[in-house]
């Protein structure tokens, strides 16, 4: 494909841009780098916060757009927001009493960057599950008990975390409840790790994608994309080429799909050499789907 032809890049952070270790890959970057010095836009679209997916986007060493918290917010390094699609205050009212049984592994999230960013009712519960990620938030987590008391604004999502049969169990709950909202899942099978997004009616990946290339004058011929998990679906489904990477789930790899290598082997590089220079994808041996995969994307 001519570069010309290519006009924006959209690649999910955790499982895909991030090794197992958490850590961009120096071929990655150098070939990010070099799309970007094409004129080829690069926009990282991630089930992260903004904040917390700000260290890895100044890895790349160029100025750009974070599509955020699964297509909740559009916002670029700089902090210049374009779009913000909140779950209805009234609506993660009506949530939260639907959800009593799951409360100790209820997680809300706000569009700040200070104490009560992160909003939850008890740690032990969680703890088991997304330790790392607590860790590393610490200083944004404010306890609320009960948790309705923090909706004093909308918010930006519901989570819902833990091992997977807990959270098949909360998908059936959600299904039957009859409310305006998008449910993503995002499972490490491997990890027996599963979270559970709830967000607007109507947000997701794709949708904030879609948004942005409209706004940009890209069609979806000239959109590339590169996801691992179950919410990469809609940007995968909107974007004229879409990869998986070697780690994904057999379950996406299903849907016929172009396979890159690993998240451990380069497999964003691979990707868009074989997009601009046709060069031939060569996966290593053993590179398959892997349980270790996760980088606390919340």
């Amino acid at each position: 494909m001519p570069a010309n032809s290519l006009r924006l890049i959209a690649i999910d952070i955790d499982g895909t841009l991030l090794s197992p270790e958490f850590r961009v890959s120096e071929t990655d970057l150098a070939t990010l780098r070099r799309a970007h010095s094409q004129g080829i836009e690069v926009i990282l679209v991630t089930g992260r916060r903004h904040t917390f997916a700000l260290p890895i986007a100044q890895q790349l060493g160029f100025d750009l757009w974070l599509i955020s918290s699964n297509g909740a917010v559009t916002r670029s390094l700089a902090g210049e927001t374009f779009h913000r699609d909140l779950l209805p205050e009234a609506t993660c009212r009506e949530l939260l009493g639907v959800m009593q049984e799951f409360r100790g592994q209820t997680v809300l999230t706000f569009d700040s960057n200070r104490a009560g960013t992160i909003v939850i009712e008890r740690l032990d519960l969680l703890e088991a599950s997304i330790k790392r990620w607590l860790e590393k938030n610490m200083q944004y987590i404010q306890f609320v008990v009960p948790i309705e008391d923090a909706l004093t604004t909308d918010p930006v999502q519901a989570m819902f975390c833990g091992p997977v049969a807990d959270m098949q169990r909360v998908l059936r709950v959600l299904e039957s409840c009859g409310l305006p909202i998008t449910v993503l899942r995002t499972e490490y099978p491997g990890r027996d790790l599963s979270i559970v997004d709830v967000l607007n009616a109507g947000c997701s990946k794709g949708h904030a994608l879609e948004r942005w290339a409209n706004y940009r004058g890209i069609t979806r011929d000239q959109v590339m994309a590169v996801g691992d998990n179950y919410n990469d679906i809609e940007m995968l489904e909107f974007a004229g080429h879409p990869f998986i990477m070697g780690n994904a789930s057999e379950e996406l790899r299903s849907r016929g799909w172009k396979l890159t290598r690993s998240n451990a082997e380069s497999g964003v590089s691979a990707a868009i050499e074989h997009v601009l220079e046709g060069k031939e994808i060569e996966r290593a041996e053993g590179d398959e789907v892997r349980g270790d995969a996760i980088a606390v994307s919340l």
